[in-house]
């Protein structure tokens, strides 16, 4: 007995409608800590050449600009990483949908300015609490809390905002009756738009 596939959605074989839908969702990450697009993964690579990948927030998006945008303390290494290269993969999965996006940009590193600053005041009290730590991320320790000490200042001198210039988006999605994937590029602030084999 065959089970019941899923509706089609109206993006299924529409090119616009898939990046639509893309933009909507990365919009309801940076906004809904529920939703599994909130904290994807980003790829840099590491001063000695290897890739490194984590998991970040993601805390804004703004699709007419094309830029995402995360915090992360100035002292942790995908700063330096980020500084020396700043091209960057982030990768998102929503499970529910069934749908992967991996959006390829360049990093800008924001600290101690407008950017950093507003982002830093609009943080709630817990998350600007991690950027108080007197040890840098990674440090080493003997015990789980010898490094967790809070310095004497508000922790803003630590925050970094990355906001990361989108230029590339791929679109893939899963699907019974057959996947889907399109890559979307911007040149110039032209869009370029393809479907591709999945």
């Amino acid at each position: 007995m065959r089970l019941p596939q899923a509706p089609i959605p109206t993006y299924y074989n529409d090119l616009a409608g898939s990046l639509q839908e893309a933009w909507q969702l990365l919009s309801r990450g940076a906004v809904d800590r529920r939703s599994p697009i909130h904290t994807p993964a980003i790829a840099t690579v590491a001063l000695d050449g290897t890739p490194r990948v984590r998991i970040v927030v993601l805390r804004h998006i703004d699709p007419t600009a094309r830029t995402l945008r995360f915090h992360t303390d100035k002292r942790a290494n995908k700063i330096a990483e980020i500084e020396r290269n700043p091209a960057v993969q982030v990768l998102c999965y929503d499970p529910s949908s069934k749908i992967q996006l991996r959006l390829l940009g360049r990093a800008r590193v924001h600290h101690a300015d407008d950017v950093a600053h507003q982002a830093f005041t609009r943080s709630q009290p817990q998350s600007q609490l991690c950027y108080r730590q007197s040890a840098s991320p990674g440090s080493l320790g003997s015990e789980p809390t010898t490094l967790t000490d809070p310095a004497e200042h508000d922790g803003e001198q630590n925050f970094t905002a990355v906001v990361v210039q989108i230029d590339e988006l791929e679109w893939l999605y899963l699907a019974a009756a057959g996947h889907r994937r399109a890559r979307y590029t911007w040149s110039d602030g032209n869009l370029k738009s393809t479907w591709l084999a999945p």
